[in-house]
């Protein structure tokens, strides 16, 4: 792995690649060219609007709406649409591979870069890896095997340095790359991630997939099939300590993945019983094509819930800015609620806070604030080249300083 500006980097696996020099591949690292700004210009024409706060926050969109398949993928992490629209691309012929993750056999949450070539080979993708993941690695065989037609299922850092590598350099140019975005935050370095699986369940030998819900608790689903639930709350509170997550991820500005031909995700999409509804956001022609392929398996719904969610991000900025602040401060190990205390909490909020896009809304301006002071105390001189210019922008909505 090679360190780019002041050790952000990602493991995107881009300069892994042996096919082309690691400088060149360095050079088109998003910790060195800044997020979004002439990169969402030159995908869109434009960058997104200052006077649409619902694009400020999501991104430049064709169409955005919750869906989730009829005949959902066994084992995914939600419904599986990822899964399927990459399956269908190979089954269609519009791509001859797809550069993505399986897990690795040493522990179901670490993954290993893969360029799939059939069906089979997608299938064995499904299911979220929370730790930094070299994606973009099997761009090396897709080149050597000159493939002319690749789908990329990536973070926003995978994708944003793809982009720019792409238009930079000639490798690349003659591939048409089309690309499905995951939204990404709190991804973990590896050697962390045990360590932080046995703070957050009992049984971390069981667990099998995990993620930081709707309803103000992770679900962490076992191999029997049963889902533990524990409140954000009554995590220890060493959990909530900065220090243990890369740096690169705390100074992510594109939770929401929007150079991505289409971004699919969930905290746009309101949490109900026994549904495995996802959030889709179009974003270019080509995702347009992307989510054709799989039209006539969806279950499509419209976005619901209310946008407004001020007070909520208010009551929390304050204590998010000290502790991006306080380098030194100690975490204790102990819960900061008891558990059932902290269902209570989860359960009250559940039913007053918000939903569906007021949860997406109040989860892109609780990360952007929190990334932004992040880089601000603890990075400061990379803080103009990595915020993009609308992030000021919302800040100045909440009264925070600068």
């Amino acid at each position: 792995m090679h360190q780019t500006e002041k050790g952000l980097c990602s493991s995107c696996g881009l300069c892994s690649i042996q096919a082309w020099p690691v400088e060149e591949s360095i050079t088109s690292c998003v910790f060195k060219n800044g997020w979004l700004g002439e990169r969402e210009r030159k995908l869109f024409g434009r960058e997104r609007s200052f006077d649409d706060p619902v694009e400020m926050r999501f991104g430049i969109t064709a169409e955005r709406f919750t869906a989730q398949l009829k005949n959902p993928v066994s084992e995914s992490q939600w419904s599986g649409i990822i899964t399927r629209i990459a399956m269908r691309a190979l089954e269609e012929k519009l791509v001859e591979g797809v550069v993505s993750l399986h897990r690795s056999t040493d522990n179901v949450f670490f993954s290993i870069p893969v360029l799939a070539r059939n069906s089979d080979e997608v299938y064995a993708t499904r299911g979220n890896k929370p730790v930094l993941s070299p994606v973009l690695q099997s761009l090396q065989n897709a080149y050597r095997l000159g493939m002319k037609k690749i789908l990329v299922i990536g973070a926003a850092c995978h994708l944003h340095t793809l982009r720019d590598f792409q238009e930079r350099f000639a490798y690349l140019k003659d591939m048409e790359v089309l690309t499905i975005g995951i939204p990404c935050v709190d991804n973990v370095a590896r050697s962390q991630w045990p360590w932080i699986l046995k703070r957050m369940t009992q049984s971390p030998g069981t667990a099998r997939h995990m993620e930081f819900m709707q309803d103000f608790r992770i679900h962490i689903r076992h191999e029997d099939g049963h889902v533990e639930k524990i409140p954000f709350f009554s995590l220890p509170e060493e959990l909530s300590n900065p220090g243990i997550f890369p740096a690169a991820c705390m100074s992510c500005f594109d939770y929401l993945n929007s150079l991505a031909d289409i971004t699919v995700g969930y905290i746009g999409a309101e949490l109900l019983p026994d549904k495995k509804r996802q959030w889709i956001l179009v974003r270019t022609d080509t995702g347009k094509r992307l989510l054709k392929l799989i039209e006539h398996e969806l279950d499509r719904f419209p976005e619901s819930g209310r946008w407004e969610c001020s007070s909520f991000i208010k009551n929390t900025s304050s204590r998010i800015i000290e502790s991006m602040k306080n380098v030194n401060k100690a975490y204790s190990t102990k819960r900061r609620i008891p558990v059932a205390a902290g269902h209570i909490l989860a359960g009250v909020l559940g039913m007053i806070g918000p939903k569906g896009i007021g949860f997406a809304h109040y989860s892109v301006d609780f990360h952007l604030i929190r990334h932004y002071y992040y880089v601000k105390f603890r990075n400061t001189d990379r803080l103009k080249k990595l915020v993009p210019r609308h992030v000021p922008v919302i800040l100045a909505e909440y009264g925070l300083p600068l």
